[in-house]
C-alpha cells in the first residue's frame, strides 16, 4: 500500500515537471499561428499583384530558389534559358522574396530615371563593412548631398589631367604583357591589376613611385575583397550574416578590410596633415609615407565641352556628369581625395569617415567593373579577326609609326575603337543586373502590371542589352550598332551599361576614357588572338559578369604601320 502510494506521487511528481512544457508549446503554437497569418495578411497585396506578374512556377515555401542553385556558369545558363520563355517583364520567388526582372526600356527608364526608386536591394548590405555608406548603398538626403558633390569630380576638366596617368600605366601593361608573347594566357590577371594601380594614383595620389609595401598590400586586398563578394553573392547559405560569420571567409574578410581602411585613413591623415601646412597634393607625386607634398602646378589650357561622344551610354541621354562646370578641375591636377578634403576644407558638409567610404567606393567600382569591360574587349578583338584589323587601321591612321603617347584629342578620333568597346559592353555589360528595392508600388510603362512595394526589382541589362527587336542579330557581334544613324532611333534606354540616371555611374566618362587609352596601347602594340569562340565562352555572373575559364586571349608583337597619306 505504501509502495503503491509513493509511485502515485512519483507519477504526480513528474505530470507536474511536464506540465509547464506542454503548457510552453500550447501557447506557442497558436502564436506561431498567429504570426503566419498576420505575416500573410500584411502581404496579401504584394501576392495579389505577384500573382499578376508572369513567371516561372517554383516550389512551396522555397519558390525558384532551385534554379539558382549550382555554378556560376549553370546558374547564369538556367536564368536566361527561362527568360527566354517570357517577354518583358518575369518574376521569381526565392523563398519569400519576390524579385521581377525588366527588360523593356519604357518600363527600365521608369525605374532609373526615378528620384524615388532609389533605393539600392537588400543584398547590397554585403557590401557595408568595406564601403560604409558610400554613393554605392547610401540613399535619401545624404546620397543626394555626396552625389552632387562628388560629381563635379568626375568632369572632363578632371579626367584630362589623368592622361599621362593613363598612357604611363598603359605603357606598363604592355610591357608586363610581353613575357606572354606566344602563349595563352588570362588577360584579366594584368587588366586588374592595372586598373587597380591606375585608382590608386587618381583616386589617393598614391603612385608605384611612391608607395611602400602597404600599396602593394592594398592592391592585392581590394582584388581579394572582389572575390569575396562574388564568392558570397553566388553561395545562398553565406546570405545571412549569421552563417557567413562562421566562415573561413569573414575571417579573411577583416583582414583584409584592415589592410584597405588602414591605408586609406593613413593617407586621409597625411594628406589633411600636408593641408593644414598650407600645401596641397599633386597626383602622382603623393607619398604615403610623408606629408611633404608639392604644390599642385597650373594648367593654363583652356578645355571645351566635347560634343558628341557618349562616353558609355545612348547618345542622347544626359545626367549630372554632362553639366561642366569649367572651374572644376580646371586649373587642378588632384587625386579624388584631394578634392573631396579641398571641398571638405571649403565648407562641405562630408566626415573624414564619409571621405573615407567615397574614395573605398571608388575604389571598387572602379576597378572590377573597368578590368572585366577590357578583358572581354580583348576577347572580342581575338575572336573578330577582320573587326581587330579595322581598329589597328584606325590607330595606324592616328599614330602611325609613332609610339608616342595618346592625347584627349586621339582618344576623340578612335571612333571604331569606342564603337568596338560599346558593343563589348552591350553584349557583355560588366554589371549583369541592377537591382533596387521597392518603397512603394511601380506602374510599369508597357502593360498594367504593378509591381508591388517590398519587392526587388531588377533591370536584366544582359537581356536588355539582345532584345532583337532592339539589336538586329543581338547576339552577332558588330559594332555598326553604335553608328550614330542606328543610335538616334534607338531608346535611350535600351544601352545602360553604367546604369542611367540620377544613380548612374558616377566614373562612366573615367572608365571610357582610361579604357580607350590602355586598350588602344595594347592593340598598337600587339595583335590579339583567341582560341575559344564566343559560343565557348562560360559566362558567369556574380555581382560582375565574367568568363568561368577565365580571359583566354594569345599575343602577337605587331610591327606598326605609317598613316597612309
Amino acid at each position: 500500500m505504501a509502495a503503491t502510494i509513493a509511485h502515485t506521487d512519483g507519477l504526480n511528481s513528474s505530470a507536474n515537471i511536464i506540465s509547464p512544457i506542454n503548457m510552453f508549446y500550447f501557447l506557442l503554437t497558436p502564436a506561431l499561428l498567429l504570426w503566419f497569418f498576420y505575416w500573410r495578411l500584411s502581404r496579401r497585396h504584394m501576392l495579389e499583384l505577384a500573382e499578376r506578374i508572369p513567371g516561372p512556377k517554383g516550389l512551396p515555401l522555397i519558390g525558384n530558389a532551385l534554379d539558382l542553385v549550382g555554378s556560376s556558369h549553370s546558374v547564369f545558363r538556367t536564368i536566361i534559358e527561362k527568360g527566354k520563355e517570357y517577354n518583358e517583364v518575369i518574376k521569381i520567388w526565392i523563398g519569400p522574396k519576390l524579385i521581377v526582372f525588366l527588360v523593356d526600356p519604357r518600363d527600365i527608364e521608369l525605374l532609373l530615371s526615378s528620384h524615388v526608386y532609389i533605393d539600392k536591394s537588400p543584398e547590397y548590405r554585403f557590401f557595408k563593412p568595406w564601403l560604409g555608406n558610400g554613393l554605392l548603398i547610401s540613399t535619401g538626403h545624404k546620397w543626394r548631398q555626396h552625389r552632387k558633390l562628388i560629381a563635379p569630380t568626375f568632369h572632363l576638366n578632371v579626367l584630362k589631367s589623368f592622361i599621362d596617368l593613363f598612357n604611363e600605366n598603359s605603357r606598363l601593361v604592355v610591357k608586363e604583357m610581353q613575357k606572354e608573347n606566344g602563349k595563352v594566357f588570362d588577360c584579366h590577371d594584368y587588366m586588374s591589376e592595372c586598373t587597380v594601380e591606375i585608382l590608386l594614383e587618381t583616386a589617393m595620389g598614391v603612385s608605384k613611385k611612391t608607395q611602400d609595401q602597404s600599396g602593394y598590400d592594398y592592391a592585392m586586398a581590394v582584388m581579394k575583397m572582389c572575390d569575396i563578394l562574388h564568392l558570397r553573392h553566388r553561395k545562398m547559405w553565406l546570405y545571412p550574416d549569421l552563417f557567413f560569420n562562421l566562415t573561413q571567409y569573414a575571417k579573411k574578410q577583416v583582414k583584409l578590410l584592415n589592410t584597405i581602411h588602414s591605408l586609406t585613413k593613413k593617407v586621409i591623415r597625411n594628406k589633411k596633415a600636408a593641408f593644414d601646412t598650407g600645401t596641397r597634393g599633386s597626383l602622382a607625386t603623393t607619398s604615403i609615407n610623408t606629408v611633404n607634398i608639392e604644390k599642385s602646378k597650373s594648367d593654363s589650357t583652356k578645355t571645351n565641352t566635347v560634343e558628341g561622344l557618349s562616353f558609355g551610354q545612348s547618345s542622347n541621354l544626359k545626367d549630372d556628369l554632362d553639366v561642366e562646370e569649367n572651374d572644376v578641375g580646371e586649373k587642378k591636377r588632384l587625386a579624388f581625395l584631394d578634392l573631396l578634403l579641398e571641398s571638405a576644407e571649403n565648407g562641405a558638409l562630408i566626415s573624414d569617415e564619409e571621405i573615407k567610404n567615397q574614395v573605398d567606393t571608388i575604389m571598387f567600382e572602379g576597378h572590377d567593373t573597368t578590368a572585366a569591360g577590357s578583358s572581354f574587349f580583348l576577347s572580342m578583338m581575338g575572336v573578330h579577326q577582320q573587326i581587330q584589323d579595322k581598329v589597328i587601321q584606325e590607330l595606324d591612321e592616328i599614330f602611325g609609326e609613332s609610339d608616342r603617347p595618346a592625347t584627349f584629342q586621339d582618344t576623340l578620333e578612335m571612333k571604331y575603337l569606342e564603337r568596338c568597346l560599346m558593343e563589348t559592353l552591350r553584349m557583355y555589360p560588366p554589371v549583369p543586373i541592377i537591382a533596387r528595392s521597392l518603397k512603394q508600388d511601380l506602374k510599369l510603362a508597357s502593360s498594367d502590371i504593378v509591381v508591388p512595394a517590398g519587392a526587388t526589382i531588377t533591370v536584366a541589362t544582359f537581356k536588355l542589352h539582345r532584345l532583337e527587336s532592339i539589336y538586329p542579330n543581338p547576339d552577332v557581334f558588330n559594332p555598326d550598332n553604335f553608328l550614330p544613324e542606328k543610335q538616334a532611333n534607338r531608346h535611350y534606354y535600351a544601352f545602360v551599361p553604367f546604369s542611367a540616371g540620377p544613380r548612374s555611374c558616377v566614373g562612366r566618362k573615367y572608365a571610357m576614357l582610361k579604357l580607350k587609352i590602355i586598350l588602344s596601347t595594347i592593340l598598337r602594340n600587339f595583335r590579339v588572338y583567341s582560341d575559344l569562340k564566343e559560343e565557348e565562352f562560360k559566362l558567369q555572373a556574380d555581382i560582375i559578369l565574367k568568363r568561368e575559364e577565365g580571359f583566354q586571349i594569345r599575343l602577337e608583337p605587331r610591327q606598326r604601320k605609317s598613316k597612309t597619306l
